[in-house]
């Protein structure tokens, strides 16, 4: 083998272990990429990231200047490579604060009649026109709905939910709106009924809800049928029984039906909701979010009660 032969295997040879090396170098990141999309990038150092892409960029500069082909290809490979890598790790890091966020977040369960919507009413406005009774709220606190109502008129009254136009612009109870607005902001809240005991009000509610309640989402709206599958920590209602399967908290809220009933937790409004919450909340260990100061919002209410 001649002089001439040997240099050009040994350029050969040079160039085939450069190229080798650029592979190995640059083509290192892919396997972390792919870890990152499907695993998360919990153990990938974001520093370690940024000063390996100013060395890649500054040896993309050195190949710049003395336009060196392959430490230029190389090397842009390489840092969109790299940088793909830090991108994913900074989006992943912000999507899991944002699980972890809602994860720590409680969850609470809203019923809608007596509770948001002030069925009673009108219930008891039709009833009233219908059989010429009086029936009032304040009787049926002092003495139950069972006995306030004479049993021939109770088919008539069980019946009136179920005429069209009952669930019809409802009024909304008191501070309903603010309190679930201030809750949103610390708690994930949904909207239950079990709308399965009167079927023709599931457009009326939804569309009754949307008017009044805008800033809950639609896919926090459960209409059902057993409220046991509710999975919640906490059921605002004014049944008790929905609470007899529930896997959470029962909070009463008061109505006149209820007013008679024995209940582990009550709540005669929504300031006491509040209250109640934000004690439960912190007693977990969650902070209230600092911007939205739930205490002097508490307070306002109460004022406005």
């Amino acid at each position: 083998m001649g002089k001439r032969e040997f240099v050009m295997n040994s350029t050969s040879l040079i160039g085939l272990i450069g190229t080798v090396a650029a592979l190995c170098t640059t083509g290192a990141f892919i396997p972390q990429i792919l870890k990152i999309r499907k695993q998360g990038g919990e153990d990938v150092s974001v520093s370690m990231l940024v000063v390996y892409l100013v060395g890649v960029l500054l040896w993309l500069a050195y190949g710049l200047m003395f336009h060196a082909q392959a430490v230029i290809w190389a090397n842009v490979v390489a840092a969109v490579l790299v940088g793909t890598a830090l991108l994913l790790k900074v989006t992943w890091k912000e999507a899991v604060g944002v699980d972890i966020q809602r994860a720590s977040r409680l969850r609470v369960a809203v019923d809608i009649d007596e509770v948001l919507a002030d069925a009673l009413t009108r219930h008891l406005n039709l009833y009233n026109c219908a059989t010429g009774e009086h029936l009032t709220p304040e009787l049926i606190r002092q003495v139950g709905l069972e006995a306030a109502i004479p049993p021939k008129y109770r088919p008539a009254f069980e019946r009136l939910p179920h005429e069209d136009g009952f669930f019809e612009n409802l009024g909304v109870i008191a501070n309903s709106q603010r309190a679930l607005q201030i809750l949103s902001s610390e708690f994930e809240v949904f909207i239950t009924s079990a709308a399965m005991e009167v079927p023709r009000s599931f457009d009326a509610k939804f569309r009754w809800l949307r008017e009044h309640f805008p800033f809950i989402p639609t896919s926090n709206i459960v209409f059902c049928g057993d409220k046991e599958i509710i999975d919640a920590d906490y059921l605002i209602d004014d049944r008790s029984r929905h609470f007899a399967r529930f896997r959470g908290t029962g909070i009463l809220f008061t109505a006149p039906h209820n007013a008679r009933e024995d209940a582990r937790l009550r709540a005669d409004n929504w300031e006491e909701v509040l209250a109640m919450l934000m004690k439960k909340q912190s007693a977990v260990g969650i902070q209230p979010s600092a911007k939205t100061e739930i205490n002097t919002e508490v307070q306002e209410l109460a004022i406005s009660n």
